[in-house]
C-alpha cells in the first residue's frame, strides 16, 4: 500500500545515515555548548487546530477600539476597499523591479504616473519613483545636496519628527558629513538647510533664508500641499502614507524625493521616461538609474536596490479613485476638524500652543502622562506624548464630530480633576 506520509522515522533514519550522523542532535554538535539554550520554558507542541483556538482566544484580549488622535507621521485616513483588492492582483504584487522594460509597461507606467503627481502636488520639476520612507528621502536628499554643492556640512532644524532624525545621524556618519542640529544656522559654508513643515509640533513654518551656495530641502505633508502652497525649495522630501496606505504598524511605507530640473542626475532610487517605440506607440523605460548595479560602478548617487513600487502604486491608486475635488474636500476636512478640536480644548482652559497648523496641534494637557493614561482608560488614543506637560494631537477626516465631541467630554471630565 502507498505511504501517504511526507516524511517517516524510516525516511528519517535513512537521511541520518547518509550524512553519517546517528541522530538530529549529534547534526548541531559543532555548536559549543555555552552557545545553546538549554531551556526555553515552552509549553508542549500542539497541532494547528489547538494552534487556532489558542491564538483567536488569546487575540480577543486585544483592544482595538480606541478612537486615534495618533500621527507624526503614521495617520489613520479612510482608504477606498478597491486599492487592496487591485494592488493584491499578481501583476502588482509579484513584480520586483522592471529591469526589462518590453514586459513591465505596466509597472513603468504606474511608476512615471506616480511622479508626475508628486511633481504636480510640490510644484517642483522632478521626482524620483519612490524610496523607503520619509526618514530616508530626507537622509538621501542632503547627500544629494553635498555632492551638488561640494559642501560637506548641513544644517537641520531642531523640530523635524525625531525618527527623521536619527536616520538621518546615522547617514552623514556613514558619508562623513559634518550635521548641525538647532532653530537656525548661519554658517555660509553649508550644503543645506533642512526643515519640516508640519513640523514634529505640527506647526506650519516658512521656509528659511538661503545664500547663493545651499540649497533648501523641505520636508512636507503631502496632505497639507492640497491646501498650502508647496515651499519654493530646491528639494522637496516627504512620505506617501497619508494617500491611501494602512498605519502598518509603523511601516512600511514609501518616501519621493521631488527637485528642480538641474538637480535630477543627482537624484537616487529611479526615475521612469515616457517616449514613443519604433512604431510610434507609447512607450515608458527607466531613464535614469543611480545605482552601482546598472553600470555606474564609483558614480553611483545611491545604494538604495529598490524603490518602494508597490506602495507608490497604491498612492497612485488613491490619488486615482479620490480624484482632485475629494482630495481637496478631505484636506479641507482634516483641517475643519484639527481646528474645531482645537478650539473646544482651549474652552476648557488647555493651552494650544501652535500659532499655524493644518491637522495636528501641540495642545498643553498639564501632567501629559496621566492624561493620556486616564483618555486611554476612556477608549481614546488622544495624542503622541511630547514632553511631561505638552501632547501632539492629529485629526483626520475620520475624527468627526461624534469623536470630537467623545474627545471633549472624556477631557472635560478629566479637567476637573486638574491632573
Amino acid at each position: 500500500m502507498y505511504n501517504f506520509e511526507a516524511l517517516n522515522e524510516q525516511d528519517r533514519r535513512k537521511m541520518l545515515n547518509s550524512i553519517g550522523v546517528n541522530s538530529i542532535d549529534e547534526i548541531f554538535d559543532s555548536i559549543p555548548e555555552k552557545a545553546k539554550m538549554s531551556n526555553l520554558a515552552l509549553d508542549d507542541g500542539h497541532d494547528e487546530i489547538e494552534a487556532q483556538k489558542a491564538i483567536k482566544k488569546l487575540s480577543t484580549t486585544n483592544k482595538t477600539d480606541y478612537l486615534n488622535f495618533l500621527g507624526q507621521g503614521s495617520r489613520k485616513r479612510y482608504i477606498p476597499s478597491c486599492i487592496r483588492d487591485v494592488a493584491s492582483r499578481f501583476e502588482f504584487l509579484s513584480c520586483y523591479t522592471p529591469y526589462q522594460a518590453e514586459i513591465s509597461q505596466g509597472t513603468l507606467e504606474s511608476m512615471y504616473e506616480f511622479q508626475s503627481m508628486m511633481c504636480t502636488i510640490t510644484n517642483q520639476d522632478v521626482s524620483n519613483a519612490s524610496v523607503y520612507d520619509a526618514a530616508t528621502a530626507c537622509a538621501e536628499a542632503i547627500l544629494m545636496a553635498a555632492r551638488i554643492t561640494k559642501n560637506y556640512k548641513v544644517f537641520v532644524n531642531e523640530n523635524i519628527n525625531p525618527n527623521y532624525l536619527e536616520v538621518i545621524k546615522t547617514y552623514l556618519w556613514a558619508g562623513n558629513i559634518e550635521l548641525i542640529v538647532g532653530k537656525d544656522c548661519a554658517d555660509e559654508d553649508l550644503c543645506a538647510k533642512l526643515y519640516q513643515t508640519p513640523n514634529k509640533f505640527g506647526e506650519l513654518v516658512d521656509m528659511p533664508k538661503k545664500n547663493s551656495k545651499e540649497l533648501i530641502i523641505a520636508c512636507v505633508d503631502l496632505m497639507s500641499l492640497v491646501l498650502f502652497e508647496p515651499p519654493k525649495s530646491d528639494i522637496t522630501v516627504g512620505d506617501v502614507q497619508p494617500f491611501g496606505i494602512d498605519l502598518n504598524f509603523g511601516g512600511a511605507y514609501a518616501g519621493f524625493i521631488a527637485c528642480k530640473d538641474a538637480y535630477k542626475r543627482q537624484l537616487s532610487g529611479r526615475i521612469c521616461g515616457k517616449t514613443v517605440d519604433k512604431n510610434g506607440k507609447i512607450a515608458y523605460c527607466l531613464t535614469l538609474q543611480a545605482r552601482e548595479q546598472h553600470i555606474r560602478r564609483e558614480k553611483a548617487t545611491s545604494n538604495i536596490c529598490s524603490n518602494q513600487a508597490l506602495i507608490a502604486f497604491c498612492a497612485n491608486l488613491y490619488l486615482r479613485k479620490i480624484g482632485k475635488t475629494n482630495l481637496i474636500k478631505i484636506a479641507q476636512n482634516s483641517y475643519n476638524n484639527a481646528h474645531k478640536l482645537a478650539k473646544k480644548l482651549q474652552e476648557l482652559g488647555f493651552e494650544l500652543k501652535n500659532e499655524e497648523f493644518f491637522d495636528e496641534f501641540t495642545i498643553n494637557v498639564g501632567n501629559s502622562e496621566k492624561f493620556l493614561a486616564h483618555m486611554k482608560e476612556q477608549g481614546i488614543l488622544a495624542g503622541i506624548q511630547l514632553d511631561e506637560n505638552n501632547i501632539l494631537v492629529s485629526v483626520t477626516e475620520l475624527n468627526d464630530d461624534i469623536e470630537i465631541n467623545e474627545y471633549i467630554t472624556k477631557a472635560k471630565n478629566l479637567s476637573l480633576v486638574r491632573i
